[in-house]
């Protein structure tokens, strides 16, 4: 009697089991049959057209025009989210300069983001950012519309670069001065958390532009 049982108890559980499967293949095809586009080439495509490098991405300068970043092409790339009222401000900002002076003839660039996620310590418009930049620290590298490089808003650049080079522990960035170094492919090759200076990986800097 209770082989039986056991048997039907099977029995029932199959046809349970199967019947579930033949609902979620009819769902499956009802839906498909009521959005045939869901499966066009041009959907599958924008699946596919993920970023491959940092040219395929276009930013706002400082003024609000577009920048697209493939104007970088085959150059060393530094990208770092700056602050002007941050502990890191005057050193930094010394030592990029110092960068950019010695290597920007051999196709270098720095590409500075503002932000005031940190601390609220870039709290200005983008004009006001932009004139501390280049009168106070004498920038003279190129900077950017202010962002957000963490949270919802994070600007889509920078939730390609955090996807591209985790921090210590975390993608996230932590702080003002994250520094992410980009090769002439476009590639993220290195990234440097705030409390490494500009100049601690100048050697990485000429390494990729094939320095001596």
């Amino acid at each position: 009697m209770y082989t039986c049982e056991f048997k039907i108890s099977m029995n029932a559980w199959s046809l349970t089991h199967w019947a579930s499967l033949l609902f979620l293949c009819l769902a499956i095809f009802l839906v498909l049959n009521e959005n045939p586009s869901f499966l066009s080439s041009e959907n599958m495509a924008t699946v596919e057209e993920s970023p491959k490098s940092i040219y395929d991405f276009t930013v706002k300068d400082a003024r609000g025009n577009d920048v697209p970043l493939s104007n970088y092409n085959s150059k060393v790339l530094l990208v770092v989210n700056v602050a002007s009222k941050c502990g890191f401000t005057d050193s930094n900002y010394k030592e990029l300069n110092v960068l950019y002076e010695k290597y920007k003839d051999q196709g270098f660039e720095i590409l500075a983001f503002p932000c005031n996620q940190f601390g609220w310590q870039e709290p200005g418009t983008n004009e006001e950012i932009l004139e501390t930049a280049c009168t106070r620290f004498k920038a003279d590298f190129p900077i950017f519309e202010k962002i957000d490089v963490n949270g919802k808003n994070a600007a889509p650049l920078y939730k390609f670069l955090k996807a591209e080079k985790r921090g210590l522990l975390i993608a996230t960035i932590k702080w003002n001065f994250t520094k992410f170094l980009i090769n002439k492919e476009g590639k993220v090759v290195e990234r440097y958390g705030p409390h490494t200076s500009p100049l601690q990986f100048e050697e990485d800097i000429k390494n990729l532009l094939g320095s001596s």
